[in-house]
């Protein structure tokens, strides 16, 4: 199973000088990918509660966000072997033409590293500034998929949709992975693991249990066979969002948090799922503010991994 960690790039510590030391200190440690995610805004009275946290609130973390894109593409040149993903950006948010184009850039000026993972949001408070309604998302997400693989496509290209037209034309970059980089998408509902089934590469599932995951991997892997894909074309990709205390937790705890220790043991049993990656978040961890606080506990979740030695 493949390591990875998700990149400083958000909250306090969120900067060129974080990037660069946690990216270096990766690869040198021998993580094989880094990630980033989405957040549009951090509304003053959001209009729904945020699942992730027990009251509902947002993490203050999200009040500094950089632009997952961007951040990718510069740590891009202070790399030179770690795939680079998003987990996840928001679909609704973005149009397949200028995305595709983005990732494919991306992929080009990283030596195909690139990899992409999309959801479909949550917040109204986001959808409202993008000016995107939250109906009918799941029939959008089929088609922006449909436009994405146009776009990557040879030339020249030509897509016509209820929600997304491209003319003829000629379309480039193109990526360097063929025949697209990495697709992954989260995915929780029927519906949605349905089309990671038909459309991804894989699933990247985030806050479930490891029997929950168990469950849905396996429920989109008979999806998978019922569409005619072939055995292993969807892989599963863990995000392990970390909360790391000093002391273990003794019951009732929730995947990923406690110890380092303890944490070990979900990378383990993760991986006995049959994950093909999983990467560590700890941006969200108790304390957690400067970029020593980020490198110290990446080279601690390395040590007690299991997986490897470095």
């Amino acid at each position: 199973m493949r390591l990875g960690f998700a990149l400083p790039q958000i909250g306090p510590a969120a900067g060129p000088n974080a990037l660069i030391a946690v990216a270096k200190q990766a690869e040198d440690l021998g993580y094989d990918s880094l990630w980033v995610l989405e957040r549009l805004l951090f509304p003053v009275a959001p209009r729904a509660p945020y699942a992730a946290s027990a009251d509902g609130s947002l993490p203050e973390a999200y009040k500094n966000v950089l632009d997952p894109i961007g951040t990718l593409v510069f740590v891009a040149v202070h790399t030179s072997r770690v795939s680079l993903g998003t987990s996840v950006l928001d679909l609704p948010f973005h149009n397949p033409l200028t995305l595709g184009r983005q990732i494919a850039t991306l992929d080009v000026l990283s030596n195909g590293r690139a990899a992409l993972g999309l959801g479909l949001g949550w917040s109204p408070d986001e959808f409202e500034a993008a000016g995107v309604e939250m109906h009918g998302l799941g029939k959008r997400a089929d088609e922006f998929i449909e436009a994405l693989n146009a776009v990557w496509g040879p030339d020249p290209q030509e897509f016509k949709g209820k929600y997304y037209s491209i003319p003829r034309s000629f379309v480039g970059p193109k990526p360097v992975q063929q025949p697209r980089p990495p697709l992954y998408l989260a995915a929780y509902a029927p519906g949605s693991m349905a089309r990671v089934a038909r459309l991804a590469d894989g699933w990247n599932p985030v806050g479930i249990p490891l029997e929950g995951m168990r469950q849905m991997f396996g429920a989109i892997q008979g999806m998978a066979r019922e569409a005619g894909r072939a055995p292993g074309a969807v892989s599963m990709v863990v995000r392990a969002n970390c909360v790391v205390l000093d002391e273990p937790i003794s019951s009732d705890r929730f995947i990923f948090t406690g110890s380092l220790e303890q944490i070990a043991e979900d990378v383990r049993a993760t991986e006995a799922l049959g994950a093909a990656e999983l990467f560590f978040d700890v941006n969200f961890s108790p304390g957690v503010r400067t970029t020593e606080d980020v490198l110290g506990l990446m080279a601690g979740l390395w040590r007690v991994s299991g997986t490897r030695t470095p």
